[in-house]
């Protein structure tokens, strides 16, 4: 039933609003795929109506790996909880796999996740200078000292924004209903032209 009804109710998201690009990663393509098949189908059988949405992929984004080189997953438990403080997010880091390698000898980007999960929060010249430090003998240790330090540099402000929020949940009850009145307004027309192309229509 999942397998069914998970993609089903992508579907409906995407159509509902009429999107013509869906910005997801690569492992999500064929869910906008399917929304695409769906759509034209409809159109196809009762009238045109829904737009076909495209799919959008960043080409520079790839897959995040977790803790262990896998995909990086809740159910896997491999992930680096971003709201958390400062040490909590180098416990998690240092839970990265790496190999035995001693400091003072090269290392390679490929031999661990670290090095996939720095590149994801920096520019390509700190990049490159990372690459080059584990070339010249950085320490694994030093190694994670510096991506914990890149993480929460980048999620300082985000976090606080965040425990704003969550410190003030009548707030977010609040922009929640504003967005949930302005989507069932624009849904709404679109569903009454769904209605009326496959015949359920007022009684007049």
């Amino acid at each position: 039933m999942g397998l069914y009804s998970y993609p089903i109710l992508m579907t409906a998201d995407i159509l509902m609003f009429n999107a013509n690009e869906v910005p997801v990663g690569r492992d999500q393509i064929q869910h906008v795929e399917m929304a695409r098949d769906i759509a034209g189908r409809f159109n196809h059988r009762f009238k045109e109506v829904f737009t076909l949405p495209e799919v959008k992929i960043d080409e520079n984004v790839e897959l995040l790996v977790g803790l262990d080189g896998r995909k990086m997953s809740k159910s896997y438990g491999n992930t680096i909880p971003l709201w958390e403080n400062d040490k909590k997010t180098q416990k998690s880091v240092n839970k990265i796999i790496t190999n035995m390698k001693e400091p003072g000898e090269p290392k390679q980007p490929d031999e661990s996740p670290l090095f996939e999960i720095y590149k994801a929060f920096s520019t390509p010249s700190e990049t490159a200078a990372f690459t080059q430090m584990l070339a010249e003998g950085l320490a694994w240790g030093e190694a994670k000292k510096l991506l914990a330090a890149k993480i929460n540099a980048e999620l300082a402000e985000p976090r606080e924004r965040y425990n704003k929020l969550t410190a003030n949940p009548s707030q977010i009850e609040d922009i929640l209903q504003a967005g949930a009145a302005k989507a069932r307004k624009e849904a709404r027309e679109l569903l009454d032209q769904v209605r009326d192309a496959v015949g359920i229509r007022p009684l007049k």
